[in-house]
């Protein structure tokens, strides 16, 4: 059995939180289960700026989402910088909102509520200034700077749709993106930092916009000034455009249902889906979860060290973090630049009490040596956080025992982009932890598990993770796309949303994640299509068909394992390999890399093409004994060849 550890002493002394107790939790739990509308409307007028205020809680369920959208607080209107700036401005106006780590140890920037909201104004002012209008959609394509938050919220201050995309992605990736949500304005700059590196985004940017005549502006940030590439009749730069601009712009009013962001995510047809998030439904559930889950008190220096281009950037450096009034942290380098005590350091200098990270940062470091957390001070420290992934024991045990020296609590948190927030977590304060287990829900989330026949499992089991009721900051539609995202989250179980994940649950209703089960990859926390590998493998001269799938990979939690079929007369040599990642890097980005590739003679199919990847993961886990049936299969030959070649990993 799991050893329950009981939340320390340092965590439950003094807390604020409205949730201190397991009582706490089970009556908010049951509230907001049995009245979401009250519920719901108490908490977001207590937390947003509205204009108006809304009389309207949860409209629509999960059983009519392809007619009628699901939707939160309708008939409110706002602007969510209000709620992020304008409402702190009395009391906490010099408090320091972003303080900015770099790449290089010791260089900080810190903006305060004040200079932040004027940089927002005067950041908004140029993008009107360009024509950017009210719900119109605007890339952001940049690194870790404090300019990047600064363009959300602009765009943001006057109603407009930003799309922040990941600065590893590629020229490809980018372009992709730019085509499916119709932006004419890209914000980006002229490098990045990171590990000492320097990332060409410009350049990448300028590839990604060749011969897309509906790009009208790019805004370039001017970071390392190094030379870049310049078309003037559509560059500006970022100082330039400021220069003369408003610092005290008023906000554009939205109304509660209106799209603050789309986010791209992998699917696993390949084609990435755009998620849209709204204003009034997304930012209560950022402030609430952000605020509830990690005990947010007003001294706290908040690091979450995540990116911006990812959901968790949005929720936990962004919107959520400044809708509360917080310190947030934006740490622009890696874990292990210039060293593994990277993180440690930070946090004695900066005085860090919450830190949130990822299990694959936490693999990395165990693995470097306790020393080079042991040299730093942490007795800042409060709350530790892991997001991403499952956590594995051995490396939760890590992080209790030498990061949080036994006593900080660990928030294992599990969530999506889909949904927009934390979802199955403990509360810092609150919850009793088990090493590996997200444990419980968060108010609002009412997680059902299904079993092969599609029917809930009652006490313990394992089975699909689905979520039976609608909470308010769940993604409301694919951008452009409604059918797409009805079929890929509500037609696998009619009446729930289909995370995609499997789960376990103890007798104590804790939850274990364990995986995804679709075709979905989970590599250090960046979500990828095994599709997207497929498409870019066959791409390869060499290579006539591929399959993907994960495998157990002791630092980034799942690896990727490519099995290729050659062309005829093609080498299978070593360079096959390097042929293979450096076209996954041109085309999805530098995060994306094989780890194993396997030469076979065909792939396992079913005698209607469908390639049996049960078989293929079964090999890759180092599993042959248990494939299963396989006299479905046009060929079964050819998984004898596959077990017999097995690559071990």
């Amino acid at each position: 059995m799991t050893r329950l550890y009981p939340v320390p002493a340092r965590v439950s002394e003094g807390s604020p939180s409205k949730i201190a107790s397991m009582d706490d939790w089970r009556q908010q739990w049951l509230a907001a289960k049995d009245n979401p509308d009250g519920f719901w409307l108490d908490q977001t007028k207590a937390r947003l700026a509205w204009t108006t205020e809304p009389s309207q809680g949860l409209s629509g369920d999960f059983h009519n989402i392809a007619e009628q959208q699901v939707a939160w607080f309708a008939d409110g209107t706002l602007n969510v910088t209000e709620s992020c700036l304008d409402q702190h401005l009395a009391t906490r106006g010099d408090k320091v909102a972003i303080l900015w780590e770099g790449d290089e140890p010791g260089t900080t920037r810190t903006l305060t509520y004040a200079q932040l909201h004027a940089e927002v104004c005067k950041a908004a002012d140029a993008l009107r200034a360009m024509g950017v209008q009210k719900g119109e959609r605007v890339i952001i394509y940049m690194g870790m700077v404090p300019e990047a938050a600064i363009a959300m919220l602009a765009c943001a201050r006057i109603g407009a749709v930003h799309s922040v995309v990941f600065g590893g992605f590629s020229a490809e990736a980018l372009r992709d993106r730019i085509r499916d949500c119709a932006a004419e304005v890209i914000i980006t700059q002229d490098q990045g930092l990171r590990g000492g590196r320097t990332i060409p985004l410009k350049a990448t940017c300028d590839e990604a916009c060749v011969g897309e005549r509906h790009v009208r502006r790019v805004l370039v940030y001017q970071h390392t000034g190094a030379p870049v590439a310049w078309l003037p009749e559509r560059d500006v730069w970022w100082h330039d455009a400021v220069k003369d601009a408003s610092a005290d712009l008023a906000a554009v009013t939205c109304a509660a249902e209106d799209p603050l962001f789309v986010l791209y995510t992998s699917g696993s047809t390949g084609r990435p889906k755009g998620l849209v998030h709204t204003c009034a439904g997304y930012m209560t559930w950022a402030s609430y979860t952000h605020e509830t889950v990690f005990d947010l008190r007003e001294d706290d220096i908040y690091a979450c060290v995540a990116d911006v281009g990812w959901i968790t950037g949005h929720t936990y450096i962004v919107y959520g973090p400044l809708c509360n009034g917080a310190t947030t942290l934006m740490f622009e380098s890696t874990p292990l630049y210039p060293d593994a005590g990277r993180y440690w350091d930070m946090v004695e200098r900066h005085k860090v009490s919450i830190f949130y990270t990822a299990p694959t940062a936490i693999r990395a470091l165990a693995a470097q040596g306790d020393d080079f957390v042991t040299r730093y001070d942490r007795s800042s420290l409060r709350v530790l956080g892991t997001v991403g992934e499952p956590i594995n024991p051995e490396a939760w045990e890590w992080y209790y025992d030498v990061v949080g020296e036994k006593g900080c609590n660990i928030v294992d948190t599990w969530w999506q982009t889909e949904t927009g927030g934390i979802a199955i977590t403990p509360i810092a304060p609150a919850t009793p932890t088990k090493p590996g287990s997200a444990t419980l829900p968060n108010p609002a989330i009412v997680p059902t598990l299904l079993d092969d026949n599609a029917l809930p499992i009652v006490g313990p089991g394992e089975g699909r993770l689905c979520l039976a009721q609608p909470w308010p900051g769940m993604a409301r539609t694919v951008w452009g796309d409604h059918e797409r995202y009805v079929a890929t989250y509500f037609s696998t179980f009619p009446g729930y949303y289909f995370t995609g994940d499997g789960c376990r649950r103890d007798a104590d209703g804790y939850h274990f994640i364990t995986g995804r089960v679709d075709d979905v990859l989970n590599v250090s926390g960046h979500r990828m299509g095994t599709a997207e590998f497929e498409a870019v493998l066959i791409s390869v001269e060499a290579i006539a068909e591929a399959g993907v799938v994960g495998f157990p990979h002791p630092i980034k939690g799942q690896g990727v394992y490519a099995y290729v079929v050659l062309q005829p007369g093609a080498d299978p040599g070593a360079d096959l390999m390097k042929a293979a990642n450096a076209a996954c890097r041109e085309q999805i980005g530098a995060h994306a890399r094989i780890d194993v590739v396997q030469v076979v003679p065909g792939l396992p199919k079913t005698r209607s093409g469908k390639v049996m990847r049960r078989i293929l993961r079964k090999v890759a886990e180092g599993m042959p004994e248990a494939l299963g049936d396989v006299s479905t299969l046009a060929d079964p030959t050819v998984v004898e060849a596959i077990v017999a070649g097995a690559v071990r990993v």
